[in-house]
């Protein structure tokens, strides 16, 4: 029988935690505010909880091979639970926390999950409202035991009882657990990832520890974050960017995750820890912004004229200055002098004063949005890539940053344009497999090792990589000019008091639009100038809300006309829709992305109503609220025509 070739000693995230508990035991690895105190666990520490954790599991009968559902927000015993699964050869499959119980059901099923490891009573309970559904599901185990002293289901376990029945399996057997780490090989499954669903039911991607870890060393190496950096880990445990920056990356470079208290106080906790590094996607970047602008709505005239006097002179010299381009002295000092009064304190109240390095990804930023954050002095880079690779393709050097591209590819990546305009890739990052669906698996990667993302881009003179839109969006307007729903969207939800937009347009003589207003933006405007109203339907629909979007859509359309490609997609009509769109709705997936096909066919009759000479329209929508009930929603819809520019005269309009 041929000996089983020697794995390197770092080739799994398991032997990395272990090096890290070896090299800096004391070193901080991951921190959790809890009732208000930071609590601290050492890299020798959190080893410790791990092999607890996963003696506890094997106890229980989690077998290699073994998928482990893990569910809640992030938290430092679920980021363990993964290095748990992997120590004993199993995949961690995180789910999302925000996901209904009844969307639960295909991922548990799928995948086959046997044990699932949830954080709280609300979690438990979702999962016992599917466990009927999914007769694989024979232990849970739960983190936070409050509101669960009553549950008394034989297959319901805490983390605490797990992990005492797992120190006492390592006393007895102290060499098992290092035996079955021994055995984990680069090409085994690190983690397995459901894709959001935009056209169909999730696909899960099964992506290996040589791939994150590739992943991990690529963007470490190419930024140099080490151990000294610290990171906020705020966002959903199932994406793929949280995966890389708050689990892979961490557990190579050895830096600092800090999980918030809860959703509602990461802002106050990221002032609190001042992280060095910080990933968001483009709408928690906009939700700053909007909540930025409004404060200052409400300061005082003086303080206002101060703050936009200097966001002026930021949108002319600041991204330079960070790039270190030159700048002329005069502006150098009035700049200075804005980061004194207006920059620096901003920066402080966005909890971003530490920021060495921040990422944007998982949708198209607008370039004026990407603006404002690199002339206050935030060095924000743009990163591309998806589920699919390890959420790495291209990253954007410093001091090449550019608003419209996503940077040249990272070193040891190939990217090439096929004849259709889609953007390849191929390199150490990619996925092994669609769990259970090679013919799926076959679809996207090609005879010669390229997998197609389904974007649609191309290279500048530069090298670095445009990206236009999703392929699949991508159309043509009536009169054959090129039609991207996406880059429009963008533009628009640069505007404070647009929350989310959908473009209509392929085949059609014109681009229509739908409106979802930003309640907290548009109320606080409204509540300014005395105008009442009683919930979000009732202000989404008067008069004063619908002329402030139409100068918003108008800006925006001054803005796409001085683009000669997309000059044509300038917005013609538009409605403000009388509900959010919302992921338990369908609307969008559960990362916020548009489910563009689904909502086009939900909303038929308002999309015909655009295209028609009508000036409103009555509709009426049934919906889910959050304890699973389910209402109706009914308005006349308002339709309004917005002015367009024509190229030439776009210069003079803005």
């Amino acid at each position: 029988m041929p000996d089983t070739p020697r794995q390197p000693p770092l080739a799994t995230f398991p032997r990395l935690l272990l090096q890290h508990a070896k090299v800096r035991p004391h070193h901080p690895a991951i921190r959790e505010k809890d009732l208000g105190i930071w609590q601290t666990w050492s890299w020798s520490q959190a080893a410790e909880e791990v092999r607890a954790l996963a003696a506890g599991l094997a106890e229980m009968g989690f077998r290699r091979g073994d998928n482990l559902a893990i569910i809640g927000d992030n938290r430092p015993r679920l980021y363990w639970a993964m290095f748990a699964a992997q120590c004993l050869g199993g995949v961690p499959v995180p789910m999302y926390q925000d996901a209904i119980a009844a969307e639960m059901v295909f991922v548990l099923q799928d995948a086959g999950i046997r044990f699932a490891i949830a954080e709280d009573q609300e979690q438990v309970d979702k999962l016992l409202e599917n466990k009927a559904q999914c007769p694989e599901l024979t232990h849970i185990l739960y983190d936070d035991p409050r509101g669960l002293r009553h549950y008394d289901q034989p297959f319901l376990r805490s983390l605490d009882e797990a992990q005492e029945a797992g120190r006492a399996r390592n006393r007895d057997e102290p060499g098992f657990l290092d035996g079955e780490i021994d055995k984990g090989r680069a090409d085994d499954i690190a983690v397995m990832l459901y894709t959001s669903g935009t056209t169909g039911k999730p696909k899960g991607v099964c992506l290996t520890h040589d791939a994150f870890i590739a992943a991990a060393r690529s963007g470490c190496e190419f930024d140099r974050l080490g151990p000294g950096d610290s990171i906020l880990s705020y966002l959903p445990m199932a994406w793929v960017g949280d995966h890389l920056f708050s689990f892979a990356q961490a557990t190579y470079a050895g830096f600092t995750i800090n999980c918030p208290e809860s959703g509602d106080t990461v802002m106050t906790d990221m002032r609190e820890i001042g992280p060095t590094y910080y990933f968001a996607p483009p709408r928690v970047f906009e939700n700053l912004l909007t909540q930025v602008m409004i404060r200052m709505e409400d300061a005082g005239a003086l303080k206002r004229r101060m703050f936009h006097y200097f966001m002026e002179v930021a949108r002319r010299c600041g991204a330079e200055i960070l790039d270190g381009k030159p700048v002329g002295g005069l502006a150098r000092l009035r700049y200075a002098l804005g980061n004194l009064l207006v920059y620096g304190p901003l920066r402080n109240v966005l909890g971003m004063s530490r920021i060495r390095v921040a990422y944007t990804a998982g949708a198209a930023i607008g370039p004026d949005l990407f603006r404002f954050y690199r002339s206050i002095g935030v060095n924000l880079k743009q990163l591309y890539g998806s589920t699919e690779t390890c959420a790495t393709v291209c990253l954007q050097p410093d001091g090449q940053i550019k608003l419209d591209t996503v940077g040249p590819p990272l070193p040891g990546i190939e990217v090439r344009i096929d004849g259709s305009g889609e953007v390849l890739v191929r390199g150490p990052v990619m996925l092994k497999e669609y769990y259970k669906r090679p013919d799926a698996t076959a679809e996207v990667i090609d005879a010669e090792g390229f997998f197609h993302t389904g974007d649609a881009g191309y290279f500048d003179e530069d090298g670095h990589l445009k990206i236009i839109d999703r392929a699949k969006d991508v159309g043509k307007l009536a009169n054959g000019a090129m039609f991207a729903p996406n880059y429009i969207e963008n533009k628009l939800k640069f505007f404070p008091h647009v929350k989310e937009a959908v473009c209509f347009g392929h085949d059609r003589d014109q681009v229509c639009a739908f409106i979802n207003i930003d309640m907290d933006a548009v109320g606080n405007w409204a509540e300014r100038r005395n105008i009442t109203y009683s919930g979000y339907t009732d202000l989404a629909q008067k008069a004063e809300v619908y002329e402030l979007i139409r100068d918003c859509v108008e800006q925006s359309n001054a803005e796409l006309a001085r683009d000669p490609m997309i000059a044509d997609s300038q917005v013609h009509r538009f409605l403000v829709l009388h509900k959010e769109l919302d992921p338990d709705d369908d609307e969008l997936t559960r990362t916020r992305k548009v489910r563009r096909g689904f909502i086009a066919q939900k909303y038929a009759v308002l999309v015909d109503a655009l295209y028609s000479e009508k000036t409103s329209q009555f509709i009426e929508t049934e919906v889910k609220f959050e304890d699973g009930r389910k209402g109706k929603v009914a308005a006349e819809l308002r339709i309004l025509a917005a002015r367009t520019f024509p190229a030439a005269a776009a210069q003079q309009a803005a």
